[in-house]
């Protein structure tokens, strides 16, 4: 299909309601507001809406759906499958909509839509209080949510969509409405862990819970040489680690020459990062066979701000370098999946790509199926496979690596993927049938009442039952330029 054009006429009409700014493709400001952290995305709407508060997103939501323009909606943070923009459409972006309201007696937060976990933590963390966020900070408060979220406090407080207790929500046909479990409670139960699929949250609320200021924390390195040997007694200590323990294996190069002696910079190395939600006394003991699985290469393990953990791994993902990450929960870590995870390690085109494993089981197994549409409850790792270069003649390896990856874990998994890391949903409406099981028609019923017509279809996408598609552009395409086929 061809370029998509708005008149003067419409435009101008929008204009007169709309309290934001209207960015077209001839303003200076164009390829800044089409531009994603994601490298590999090239897109170009045929305008982006730059929203200031409800009434123009309702507003956006309505011209887009009158003139049937492709929509996508952006928050404030990565976004890696780069769905938060669309070609040809309009952008729905809520990246000025950063507000953050702590209640600390009441233990709760009003965070909207366009907030970073930055811009919650700084605001949570002057009362001494956090709810279960990322794992770095520039993430966006928005897509995590609606996707699960995983982050440092999972095991002891759960997902952060276990501690989302409302949302300010704006459906299809521009109507406004709240979902909590009082109210809604269908839609409210969906963006639980659903996705974006439904409408545009504008406003989240949370539990928060006593965090910090300090956290006791592993930060420990180990050579990639005896990266087998330090998974099995890594296997060994979750098994029985306490709740308040959370941790992340990460296996690759992690070429940081600040943090790494000389002749370590550009050699595999084995990770391993945790946090104690807990006093700082407990975290240490319970932390420390965590730094001693073998002789480490780097030890920064210790005390430090919780929003400093929350950082650590900012400057290791910075805006414009190109990514690709895919996932799949597995069933466990026998010798054979360690096995294979190592050598993958080894062979990854990029030293800064990782095959990492993320420690499930706690908090987030008390959450039933019923309360949530997150999929993902029943396994004890994650495996998630991130590809990150800088170079564009390195797509194809990088992708190929990811995806070869993949496939070979697969033997270790059900297939279930965390949607937050999905590649660029190459797989289409197989992987959300396999992610939700038998949650997926429940999740088709909701977008069969919320938006029968899939005007929201350029995300993790679950289509109405009619088979409404917004098939005008490649549904996981990332670039215009010749680059990979995303199908």
């Amino acid at each position: 299909m061809g370029r998509r054009t708005i008149t003067h006429e419409q435009l101008a009409q929008f204009e007169t309601t709309f309290h934001g700014t209207l960015i077209r493709p001839d303003d200076a400001a164009y390829d800044d507001a089409r531009a994603v952290w994601n490298g590999l995305i090239d897109r170009y709407p045929a305008l982006v809406a730059r929203c200031r508060g409800v009434a123009d997103v309702v507003d956006a939501v309505t011209f887009a759906r009158t003139l049937e323009l492709p929509v996508s909606v952006r928050g404030g943070g990565h976004n890696v499958a780069g769905t938060a923009v669309c070609d040809d459409g309009l952008v729905v972006d809520l990246s000025e909509m950063r507000g953050v309201w702590v209640d600390p007696d009441a233990r709760t937060a009003r965070v909207q839509a366009g907030a970073t976990w930055a811009d919650v933590d700084r605001e949570t963390q002057a009362f001494g209080l956090a709810t279960p966020g990322g794992v770095v900070s520039a993430t966006g408060v928005a897509g995590l949510t609606l996707g699960g979220g995983i982050g440092h406090l999972r095991r002891k407080h759960g997902l952060t969509c276990d501690n989302l207790t409302s949302v300010e929500f704006v459906t299809a046909d521009g109507e406004f409405l709240t979902a909590s479990a009082d109210e809604n409670e269908d839609l409210f139960w969906g963006l639980r862990g659903g996705g974006g699929n439904f409408g545009v949250v504008t406003t989240f609320e949370f539990d928060l819970h006593p965090v910090g200021p300090d956290v006791a924390t592993c930060v420990v390195f180990y050579s990639g040489d005896r990266s087998a040997e330090c998974l099995r007694a890594y296997r060994e200590y979750v098994a029985s680690a306490p709740e308040e323990v959370t941790t992340l294996a990460s296996a690759g190069v992690i070429p940081d020459e600040e943090l790494f002696p000389a002749d370590a910079v550009n050699e595999r190395k084995i990770g391993i990062i945790g946090c104690y939600a807990g006093s700082i006394e407990d975290g240490e003991r319970a932390l420390a066979p965590l730094r001693e699985l073998d002789e480490p290469i780097a030890d920064v393990s210790g005390t430090m701000p919780y929003a400093e953990l929350q950082q650590l791994f900012d400057e290791e993902y910075p805006d414009g370098m190109r990514y690709y990450w895919k996932s799949q929960y597995l069933d466990g870590l026998p010798n054979a999946a360690i096995d294979r995870i190592d050598s993958w390690a080894d062979v990854a085109p990029s030293p800064r790509s990782t095959v990492d494993i993320w420690q499930l089981g706690g908090a987030i197994d008390l959450v039933d199926t019923e309360d949530s549409a997150f999929a993902g409850r029943h396994a004890p790792f994650l495996l998630g496979v991130e590809a990150n270069w800088e170079r564009p003649e390195a797509d194809d390896a990088n992708l190929e690596w990811v995806r070869d990856c993949l496939d070979d874990m697969r033997q270790f998994s059900d297939g279930t993927v965390y949607l937050n890391f999905p590649g660029f949903f190459e797989e289409g409406d197989a992987m959300m049938e396999t992610a939700f099981g038998p949650a997926y028609e429940r999740l088709v019923a909701l977008k069969d009442e919320y938006d029968p017509t899939n005007v929201f279809g350029r995300n993790r996408n679950v289509a109405p039952s009619g088979g409404a598609r917004n098939d005008d552009e490649p549904r996981h395409s990332a670039r215009n330029d010749g680059g990979p086929d995303r199908e």
